[in-house]
């Protein structure tokens, strides 16, 4: 018996396994490129979960905490900074993918100004509805905060209390400067080169191209609207593409086989280094700090950037500064002298100054760093201090004697956290209960009560 072989069997088993061939290399590229799923609930399908959130770090970051340093050493008081809209003025725009510069320009700008950590201070001035809306309120005396609060009759006398918040103006703090511009070019293409060999229906690609930006940034002094300072940057961006292709007949199955790469500098990552240069640059001119020795900080070509957001490299504390934005510059003997002082001298008399914002009866973070030293000083010693808000604060005199009383408790709550008695803390001087007069100390302050630590 003559068993005579199969060919069309033969034949449809090699294609079943070329296919099965073809399958599992599909299986083993889409293992290649899948990311992490999970299931988060049941009937749901897996979701693909990417890296986490990090910081938004450029290559600007050892630059600007350098800078930041540079200003908080020279112990002035920090400029108020605000920010104004800093467009696209490009014009360039896909239907497909959309506008291709970021239209975030003046939130990058305000990051920037977040990045100086204090050694500047940042006023709002770009979406100021909420602020406005609620002077609005309070104008129609709708605004509240849970509480009523005593209004003063005619010639001093106890007045009706009433369930909204009293205004009198001038909770809003001014700006010395404010920075505007846009980003002004996109250039494609203004370089590329590369090769391509193909032999016998296989071909291999290479190519190199670069694209640019520039922006423009101005600073201006908030009340004469003069132009301090302008600066116009550029930034190249660099890409590359590689690739085989491989297009041929292999007896009688046909293959056509694409492998390659490409990658190209984040636009949008060079925007925002472009606007923070622009910044530090724009900040130095108005606070007379010289730039230029901290440029050396930014990474060269090939170099990594650096992964540490710019607060965290800072090495120079800000200077403390007391409600009016001022520096207070204070030692352990317990003298303070206000940087408005034109001449030098305690503007009270060798008694510390320890701020409170307006209208509030918790201790801001710098006055907690005062706190330390006025504990520290009370144990070796007695050490005076002279309670300080904004002079713009105008309440009713029975107003006031409730929030001095309230500041006075805060005071003594935290010195008590830091192993000072109560019984050790006595008032010295505070207005009279009926006193509604404004008892200054230096510009933008009065005082609000003096306080014996110790002794």
């Amino acid at each position: 018996m003559i068993v005579k072989p199969n060919l069309l069997g033969v034949t449809s088993a090699a294609a079943g396994l070329r296919v099965l061939s073809a399958v599992a290399a599909a299986a083993l590229l889409a293992g290649c490129v899948t990311a992490p799923m999970q299931k988060f609930a049941p009937m749901e399908v897996p979701t693909v979960l990417g890296p986490s959130v990090r910081d938004n770090v450029t290559p600007m970051e050892p630059l600007i905490a350098c800078f930041a340093d540079h200003v908080a050493a020279t112990g002035r008081a920090p400029v108020v900074v605000a920010v104004g809209d800093v467009k696209d003025y490009t014009g360039k725009y896909s239907i497909n993918e959309g506008n291709a510069i970021t239209q975030g320009g003046a939130l990058m700008v305000y990051s920037a100004l977040g990045k100086l950590s204090g050694a500047v201070r940042i006023a709002e001035r770009f979406d100021p509805v909420i602020a406005e809306r609620e002077l609005g309120y309070a104008d129609r005396r709708q605004l509240g905060d849970g509480r009523s609060h005593a209004l003063a009759g005619a010639n001093g006398s106890a007045g009706q209390n009433v369930p909204w918040l009293p205004y009198f103006g001038g909770t809003i703090n001014k700006s010395d400067y404010f920075i505007v511009g846009g980003i002004t070019e996109l250039n494609y293409n203004i370089n590329s080169g590369g090769a391509e060999i193909g032999v016998n229906q296989v071909a291999l690609k290479a190519r190199t191209f670069s694209q640019s930006v520039g922006v423009d940034l101005r600073i201006v002094d908030t009340k004469t609207l003069m132009v301090v300072r302008t600066v116009s940057l550029t930034k190249q961006f660099n890409g590359y593409e590689v690739g085989l292709n491989v297009f041929r007949f292999f007896n009688s199955d046909l293959f056509d086989i694409d492998i390659g790469a490409k990658g190209q500098e984040p636009v949008q990552l060079g925007v925002r280094a472009a606007l923070e240069e622009g910044v530090v640059r724009l900040i130095g001119a108005v606070t007379q700090v010289d730039h230029r020795p901290c440029m050396a900080m930014r990474p060269g070509a090939g170099e990594k950037i650096q992964t540490t957001p710019a607060v965290q490299l800072r090495k120079v504390a800000n200077p403390l500064v007391d409600v009016s934005g001022e520096p207070v510059r204070a030692g352990l003997s317990g003298t303070a002298v206000n940087a408005a002082s034109q001449t030098g001298a305690p503007l009270t008399g060798g008694v510390l100054q320890l701020p409170f914002e307006f209208g509030a009866t918790a201790l801001g973070g710098g006055a907690m760093a005062l706190i330390d030293q006025i504990a520290a000083t009370a144990k070796t010693g007695p050490a005076e201090v002279m309670l300080v808000a904004r002079d713009t604060e105008s309440w009713d005199s029975r107003k006031r004697d409730d929030l001095s009383n309230q500041r006075i408790a805060a005071v003594t709550s935290a010195l008590a956290n830091r192993g000072i008695a109560p019984a050790a803390v006595s008032v010295v001087w505070r207005p009279d209960a009926a006193d509604s007069s404004i008892h200054r100390d230096g510009p933008g302050l009065q005082e609000i009560a003096k306080l014996r630590i110790g002794g």
